[in-house]
């Protein structure tokens, strides 16, 4: 009986810490994208620019696969590509290296939703096994985000997409529509408080000379410097970026202290689809078989003529 206490007591100890650990770790990274929905009413600025670009300031290519023309009711992929090199490693947190997570923001047209469970394909189910969507508010079920999520295992990120159906909602019509699609690698380099990381450069608070380098807790490091007035200032860098300055060193304000540890980037593209209209394929599919049946009607009848203007010039 006691062995049985003992081993469960263990086992809710062990669970409690492990349960402590995952959320510790794991609630930095799952805050980034709600920064975003906090701060912002539509990812999207007035000037076409996405948000995510405001804290993440490096650029980096984005790409996205859509199909040329969708019928109403279909279930369809969104493939956003986020292409980087997986050798290397961001800074964390806590400065140490790591791999590098990946996620992103597809703002469909009005009407166009996340495809149900039920509605996916056995080979779109595999695609986007083990990937979370969720959408950016209530209201706005046709803007979705993922990530973050390991980018060494997503460096493609499939959305699976039901397009709307006119018949159903009299406020969708058929024609060409806008996908505004953003993908990201790695941390941002400023915080939405307007903070930055210590996945970005540091850089000089003033001009003067570099009077000392001090250590400080949690492995950063305190850049002192001297102005020509004898002011002195300092800047904080935080455990992560290494400094490239010593003491002696003159320097002007604004300039670089240390080196730059990012190694990601955040990149946005538009694309277009077409809500096809299935009655003006079928007309499309009528006309051309009208037109190939009065070509080969002509060549028939020409080749009577021909015929017959043969008959008449052996009689």
């Amino acid at each position: 009986m006691r062995r049985s206490l003992s081993s469960l007591l263990g086992s809710l100890i062990g669970t409690s810490l492990a349960l402590a650990v995952v959320l510790g770790a794991a609630s930095p990274s799952w805050a980034y994208p709600f920064w975003a929905q906090q701060n912002y009413a539509s990812p999207r600025e007035a000037t076409g620019k996405i948000v995510c670009a405001n804290c993440h300031l490096a650029k980096k290519a984005t790409r996205v696969e859509v199909p040329q023309a969708i019928f109403p009711d279909t279930v369809f992929k969104a493939v956003v590509e986020i292409p980087y090199d997986t050798s290397v490693q961001q800074v964390a947190g806590d400065g140490s290296p790591t791999g590098l997570n990946v996620g992103a923001v597809v703002m469909l047209p009005e009407g166009f939703t996340l495809a149900p469970q039920d509605r996916l394909s056995d080979e779109l189910k595999e695609e986007t096994a083990g990937i979370f969507y969720s959408q950016y508010s209530d209201d706005q079920p046709n803007i979705l985000l993922v990530g973050p999520i390991p980018g060494d295992q997503h460096q493609e990120i499939v959305f699976p997409v039901l397009s709307p159906d006119p018949a159903t909602d009299s406020s969708i019509h058929f024609g060409k529509f806008q996908l505004h699609v953003g993908g990201n690698r790695g941390r941002g380099q400023v915080y939405p408080t307007g903070e930055k990381s210590n996945n970005g450069v540091f850089t000089a608070p003033a001009a003067g000379t570099v009077s000392a380098i001090t250590p400080a807790d949690a492995g950063a490091t305190v850049v002192e410097i001297t102005t020509e007035d004898g002011n002195k200032v300092s800047e904080s860098v935080p455990a992560g970026p290494t400094v490239t300055v010593a003491v002696g060193d003159a320097v002007a304000a604004g300039a670089a202290l240390t080196n730059d540890p990012n190694v990601g980037g955040f990149g946005q593209i538009d694309a277009e689809i077409v809500l096809q209209n299935p009655v003006r394929i079928y007309g499309l599919l009528a006309f051309f078989a009208a037109i190939a049946l009065a070509q080969i009607m002509l060549v028939l009848k020409k080749r009577q003529v021909e015929k017959v203007q043969a008959a008449e010039g052996l009689v």
